[in-house]
C-alpha cells in the first residue's frame, strides 16, 4: 500500500526483456540500504518486487500483465521515474490509499499555467472515467492528485509548483501517456451497487436490489 506522496526521482538505467515480461534496473536519490528483497517499490504508480539492491538502485521484475496495462511497455532506458516505497501503518497518509495496482493510461491532452499554478488535463477510456467524481482523489504515475474537473473522457488536475518540481508531472508534455490509478474505495462502493457485477459499462445487475433510481427516491442523488 502506497500514498501518493513521491519520495524520489529514478531513473531507468537498463531494460531486459523475459518473455512478454520486462527486467527494469532502475537508479534512485534514496539510500535503500534499510530496504530488503521482496520489498514493494512503486515505480510510476506500479507496485513492484525488488528482487536485487543496492544502496542507490534497485531491481524488479514486471509480469506481463503489468507491462500489458502500463506505459512501461514503451519505457526506454534514461526515462525518469516516480519512486516510493511501501507504506508503515504507523505513517501518516498525506495523499491518500493507492494500491500501485495500475487501471489503465491515460493521455496528456493540455498543459496550461494558471498563477501558480499548473492545470493538466488528461484524456482517458470511458471505463477509468467512470470511477472518477469531481474532487475525488487519483493517481497519476504514482502521484497523489485531487481531481478538479472530469467528463466521461476527460479529468483535469492542479499541480502546484513543489510537486511540479519533485515528480516526473512537471515534466509531462502533451501527448504523453502516464499510468493511471483511481481511487479503490470509489471502485469498491461502484462494484456494491452493481450488486457484485463486474462489468464496467455502468450498467447494474439484474440480481440487485439497488438501482440509481432507488438511491435518487431515497435522496443519495
Amino acid at each position: 500500500m502506497f500514498t501518493g506522496i513521491i519520495e524520489s526521482f529514478g531513473t531507468i538505467k537498463r531494460i531486459e526483456s523475459n518473455g512478454e515480461g520486462k527486467i527494469l534496473h532502475i537508479g534512485c536519490d534514496l539510500d535503500l540500504s534499510r530496504s530488503k528483497i521482496g520489498d514493494s517499490i512503486a515505480v510510476n504508480g506500479a507496485c513492484l518486487t525488488a528482487v536485487q539492491l543496492g544502496k542507490y538502485d534497485f531491481k524488479v521484475d514486471m509480469a506481463p500483465e503489468t507491462v500489458t496495462r502500463t506505459t512501461f511497455k514503451q519505457m526506454a532506458p534514461g526515462k525518469r521515474v516516480n519512486i516510493e516505497r511501501a507504506l508503515k501503518l504507523s505513517d501518516r497518509i498525506d495523499g491518500h490509499l493507492v494500491a500501485g495496482h495500475i487501471d489503465g493510461t491515460g493521455t496528456i491532452s493540455s498543459v496550461q499555467r494558471e498563477s501558480n499554478a499548473v492545470i493538466i488535463s488528461v484524456a482517458v477510456d470511458s471505463v477509468l472515467a467512470a470511477d472518477m467524481i469531481e474532487k475525488g482523489s487519483v493517481a497519476i504515475d504514482g502521484i497523489s492528485l485531487t481531481i478538479n474537473q472530469c467528463s466521461d473522457a476527460h479529468f483535469q488536475v492542479s499541480v502546484i509548483p513543489h510537486t511540479a518540481d519533485i515528480t516526473t508531472i512537471g515534466l509531462k508534455q502533451v501527448g504523453d501517456e502516464v499510468n493511471i490509478e483511481t481511487d479503490m474505495l470509489g471502485k469498491y462502493v461502484r462494484k456494491i451497487l452493481m450488486g457484485g457485477a463486474l462489468k464496467h459499462d455502468a450498467e447494474k445487475s439484474e440480481n440487485s436490489d439497488i438501482s440509481m433510481a432507488l438511491l435518487a427516491k431515497n435522496g443519495f442523488l
